[in-house]
């Protein structure tokens, strides 16, 4: 009975034994399972995945440097007029405020003038002269026709004649000039543009002799901005060199142009060189005296790989870059930059001329492959 018992426990033991064996055989199976599984569900950069993405290819270029300056709007030299008095007098009437905008042609003021009143006899008496002295030559040329009169005495009514001409044409001229009616002696404007200087009220005197001007006309479509280069940056500009410039009256509001003149010489007092920046003027919104602030991109001089500053990645203080070194292979590359200007990147170290970067969704592969 006993033997049976034992016979009966050995077996149940074997039983229990084989059984946690293979309990143990299915786990260690499901373990490795899983860690199939896991591996199969790792992040992987397929084909697909970088035909999705946006490449940039690194270029070698002249690295741009900014230099940032101000300056003033000043009007366009070019454009601009002084307006004179060419007689005296005395001032009756201004029609025009500074900054108004006036027309080529228009009046600007009346002026009573005595001399403007000699001007006018002098025209009258030589069309008097003119028609008196060609009555008398065509008199004499009868006269000489019939034997009645010398060729002495024709030649000196020609004369008469011409010089009345001449003189008619000199008056004429003047009264041309100096524009005048009923009222008095017009002060009109040769250009259309803004009134941006003025110097004469009603009731003022003026000679002509004074180098006083009454007006001055500008046309406001294009302006300059005058800046102070510092020593320093005279080598980083040169004409040509393109322009960004921002006013406090428009700050959202960018104006693009050229330097268009740089002086040879310093100014002696300030240690600086004088710069002019030509910009259009749509809807003539700079006016001359607002300040600016201006933005010069300038070549620097070094030759450094160039990618788009939408390609970097920063984390830890530290730039990194995705680089496609391969179909559908691609690694995190450690990079120090050496300038930014606006949306490209100039790189010191890490990257070189060729190689290609990814310019999209670059952030979420880099926290994808760096773990």
């Amino acid at each position: 009975m006993s033997i049976i018992i034992n016979m009966y426990t050995k077996y149940k033991i074997l039983t229990i034994s084989i059984a946690f064996i293979t309990a143990g055989l299915v786990l260690q199976s499901c373990h490795h399972g899983d860690d199939s599984q896991e591996k199969d569900t790792r992040f992987r950069v397929t084909d697909s995945l970088i035909n999705s993405l946006l490449i940039d290819t690194v270029k070698e270029a002249s690295a741009l440097s900014q230099i940032t300056l101000t300056g003033s709007i000043a009007p366009d030299e070019n454009k601009m007029v002084k307006v004179f008095p060419m007689v005296s007098g005395v001032a009756q009437d201004v029609h025009v405020q500074l900054g108004d905008i006036v027309q080529k042609g228009q009046t600007l003021a009346i002026m009573r003038s005595a001399e403007m009143a000699g001007f006018t006899k002098d025209y009258i008496t030589s069309e008097a002269d003119i028609r008196n002295t060609k009555r008398i030559m065509e008199s004499t040329q009868d006269l000489y026709k019939s034997g009645l009169a010398s060729q002495k005495d024709l030649e000196q009514a020609q004369s008469d004649y011409q010089k009345a001409v001449a003189e008619g044409k000199r008056a004429g001229a003047v009264i041309s000039i100096n524009k005048s009616n009923a009222n008095g002696y017009q002060v009109k404007t040769p250009l259309s543009g803004y009134v941006v200087e003025k110097n004469l009220t009603n009731n003022t005197q003026v000679r002509a002799d004074n180098s006083q001007n009454l007006f001055t006309i500008a046309d406001l479509s294009t302006v300059y901005v005058l800046v102070n280069v510092y020593e320093s940056d005279i080598s980083k500009i040169q004409t040509g060199d393109p322009v960004k410039i921002t006013t406090l009256s428009y700050p959202d509001k960018t104006f693009e142009g050229k330097i268009d003149r740089i002086d040879n010489m310093l100014d002696p007092d300030n240690k600086v060189m004088h710069a002019r920046i030509k910009i259009n003027n749509p809807g003539n919104l700079l006016k001359p005296g607002m300040f600016a602030n201006v933005l010069i991109k300038a070549k620097s001089g070094e030759d450094l790989p160039e990618v788009s500053s939408q390609a970097l990645v920063f984390d830890n203080d530290k730039n990194y870059v995705i680089v496609v070194d391969g179909k559908a292979k691609v690694h995190i590359q450690q990079i120090e930059i050496a300038k930014t200007v606006e949306d490209r990147a100039y790189i010191k170290k890490g990257l070189k001329p060729g190689d290609r970067v990814i310019a999209s969704r670059q952030v979420y592969l880099y926290e994808s492959l760096k773990d």
